[in-house]
């Protein structure tokens, strides 16, 4: 599939067969000399298990020449806000500590306001002998991937290190999970395995560019910057490769073992919690997935559940965000869902709510708040209650279309794991993605149904609640 990326720069690249699934040049660009090869971290702002860092740094070994890691942070981005810019510069410091120590470049460049120089990345290129970065099929990442090659004058490379079987693997849209399912299984073996550790030959000695900015203090960095500052950093998340690296210890040592019975109760605090840190970057569904099956095997646990959620729904959800292209419209539901949506969309609500009365959390219903406040507090929803949330949504919103729009506002603006092929896959599915029909039913016509005295039968309704206050 992509052998030919390998002989465009004449490299021989580790685990070819596997890792050149993985990749894809996005230009026609010939080879060219240059100082450095450059990594630009748009999604995995990380050092391990980066198999995009792991090609730029192949890259750089057969050249001879140094690595430098580039990340970015814009003040222009949809949703610039506290929250994001937060959680993002809080990875910086330690990230920058462990590229110094492999021997790496890191150029960190906060753009604070619209007026500031945008072209960071062109005068990186200018200079450098080939660009790697992140194929990412949402937000930012894949609009800059479809424009930035036509700019520049060498080679340039995305590399899949969100997926553990790579994106490309699957050519066509799947159409739910028991579809996919056995295609990951088939090949899951071959690409259940650890990024070799990187190493580079020449280590970066020059100094860092004149547009570096050190993190400093968080807080006065963030301030500084000319974003939306109404939207507060999370109460419950901090951002970074050891906190990522903290939770997933924390999850496989006290809570795999609950996962599967405690999953769906919020107020057994039974789920990983690591979705933000995937969002972002800084740690990888590949090495959680090692992890839980390294310390299920030595416990005699069995972590099924858990990894269908990791591995299958969340590769379903990339494929469906790769291959649909329309993340944010009702015509992205298959056929049934579609038609059985437009007979019903001018069914009778009551109530219905505005986009601003959601924000703010002021519904008739106790447990929706609840769902809404840790949203706005934490910046993440409970994942089956979420589920609730924007079944909710629907119900009581003036049309189908007005539902989505409100429930994708409200996740691009205060989700730390939003923004993201899983939660643009998560929201559409309560229209109807990757499910079947129902009983037929105002509002919903065959499109599955939550009821609150479903929610209040199976978990501890009052719990939550009062943790959400």
């Amino acid at each position: 599939m992509a052998l030919e990326v390998a002989a465009a720069d004449g490299c021989k690249l580790r685990d070819s067969d596997v890792v050149n699934e993985r990749v894809r040049q996005l230009n026609n660009a010939p080879a060219s000399n240059g100082k450095y090869i450059l990594y630009w971290a748009q999604v995995n702002r990380r050092v391990e298990s980066n198999h995009a860092l792991a090609f730029a740094a192949d890259l750089a070994n057969q050249r001879g020449l140094p690595l430098l890691f580039y990340e970015g942070l814009t003040c222009s981005y949809p949703f610039a806000n506290d929250r994001f810019h937060t959680f993002m510069i809080e990875a910086v410091p330690e990230t920058f500590r462990r590229l110094a120590r492999m021997g790496i470049g890191y150029a960190f460049y906060p753009r604070r306001k619209p007026s500031d120089p945008n072209d960071v990345l062109y005068r990186l290129a200018a200079e450098a002998a080939a660009v790697v970065t992140d194929d990412f099929p949402t937000f930012l990442a894949g609009a800059y991937n479809a424009r930035v090659p036509k700019k520049i004058r060498v080679p340039y490379y995305a590399v899949d290190s969100s997926c553990i079987v790579p994106m490309a693997h699957f050519v066509k849209q799947e159409w739910a999970a028991y579809t996919i399912r056995p295609k990951i299984r088939k090949v899951l073996a071959e690409h259940l395995r650890p990024v070799p550790p990187i190493r580079v030959a020449k280590r970066w000695t020059a100094p860092v560019p004149d547009f570096h900015v050190e993190p400093g203090d968080v807080a006065k960095l963030v301030a500084s910057c000319e974003i939306d500052h109404s939207v507060p950093p999370s109460t419950e998340f901090r951002g970074g490769r050891k906190e990522a690296e903290k939770r997933l210890k924390k999850f496989v040592e006290t809570n795999l073992r609950r996962y599967s019975r405690h999953k769906n109760e919020p107020s057994a605090h039974a789920t990983s919690e690591l979705s933000p840190y995937l969002h972002f970057g800084h740690i990888s569904s590949l090495e959680i997935a090692l992890a839980v099956k390294e310390y299920a095997a030595g416990h005699r646990l069995i972590a099924d559940e858990f990894l269908e959620e990791l591995i299958v729904r969340r590769e379903l959800a990339f494929n469906f965000a790769r291959l649909s292209k329309k993340l944010d419209s009702l015509d992205a539901l298959p056929d049934w869902a579609q038609a059985t949506l437009r007979k019903h969309d001018r069914d009778k609500r009551d109530p219905t709510y505005t986009c601003a009365q959601f924000e703010r959390a002021v519904t008739h219903d106790a447990l929706w708040n609840a769902t809404q406040r840790e949203l706005l507090r934490t910046g993440k929803i409970h994942g089956y209650y979420r589920m609730y949330w924007g079944k909710k949504i629907i119900e009581w919103s003036a049309t189908h279309a007005g539902a989505l729009a409100i429930m994708i506002y409200l996740h691009d603006k205060y989700a730390l794991d939003g923004r993201d092929p899983n939660t643009y896959t998560n929201i559409l599915w309560c229209f109807g993605l990757h499910d079947r029909p129902w009983f037929e039913r105002p509002i919903f016509g065959l499109v599955r149904y939550m009821a609150l005295s479903g929610m209040q039968r199976k978990t501890d309704v009052d719990a939550y609640i009062r943790e959400n206050p």
